[in-house]
């Protein structure tokens, strides 16, 4: 299992620009998964009311390029349903399959939480013989609501995680792999964004061990999974077997 992530500087509220680039940057990749960041057409813009996707088009840009490249793709974007606003992360696959993640946490020290709805769903997406665990930015704080109950193999994070704060990022991607022993594919966006943040380049992949395994080339960040590797690991270290057994209140 080949993932590929793009590190996106992404053009602030231009989504038109930023499928584009997103196109012109992933034209000579190939994957099983291509991961985008937090809310990659758009930027992490807390004007919901004038940059959500209202007519799915950024869904619609995920199908046709899922289509074209024959993988699936996946990331979030601001989306208005139903008479709220979502931060919500889409998996599309080649057959127009589509699965999608509505981010639990929301970032109250920006203020998200008063402009989007919370998600109450924890969502696992099963393809190619992986179970995925979709997870967005500031939901990576928080290691209950991503407990592997033995139900996933992965943890895809999609952020737009700053520079200032890029140290708690970068540890807390390594402890969710190694407490969860389960592949941990965190990306990030580079660049600065419309409220003058700056994202350093701190996209990582991580086994369950907690050795890095991604590769990067330019804006490219590469992992390969081996399930096998990854049942092999945890059929010796059994520490799953020792997990509290709880449930969640939400």
């Amino acid at each position: 299992m080949k993932i590929v992530g793009l590190n996106l500087d992404i053009i602030w509220k231009d989504k038109l620009a930023n499928f584009q680039l997103i196109e012109d940057q992933l034209q000579n990749q190939h994957a099983d998964i291509f991961l985008l960041p937090e809310m990659f057409s758009t930027g992490f813009c807390m004007d919901a009311a004038e940059v959500a996707d209202r007519n799915e088009e950024s869904l619609n840009f995920l199908k046709k390029i899922s289509k074209e490249k024959k993988s699936a793709f996946c990331g979030s974007i601001p989306m208005y349903y139903n008479g709220k606003f979502y931060n919500r992360m889409y998996f599309v696959q080649p057959d127009a399959e589509i699965g999608f993640y509505d981010k639990r946490h929301l970032f109250s020290f920006s203020g998200e939480d008063t402009v989007y709805t919370p998600g109450k769903e924890k969502v696992i997406i099963h393809y190619k013989g992986f179970r995925f665990l979709l997870q967005i930015c500031y939901d990576l704080r928080f290691p209950v609501f991503a407990r592997n109950n033995d139900d996933y193999d992965a943890i895809l994070y999609v952020a737009n995680w700053p520079d200032k704060r890029v140290g708690a990022w970068e540890h807390l991607l390594k402890a969710r792999a190694i407490e969860n022993l389960s592949f941990v594919f965190g990306l990030n966006r580079i660049g600065t964004d419309g409220n003058d943040l700056f994202y350093q380049e701190s996209s990582h992949c991580f086994f369950a061990d907690g050795t890095e395994i991604s590769q990067k080339e330019g804006n490219i960040v590469s992992a390969e999974l081996d399930i096998d590797q990854l049942k092999d690991f945890r059929n010796h270290f059994q520490f799953l077997n020792d997990r509290d057994n709880f449930s969640i209140q939400l």
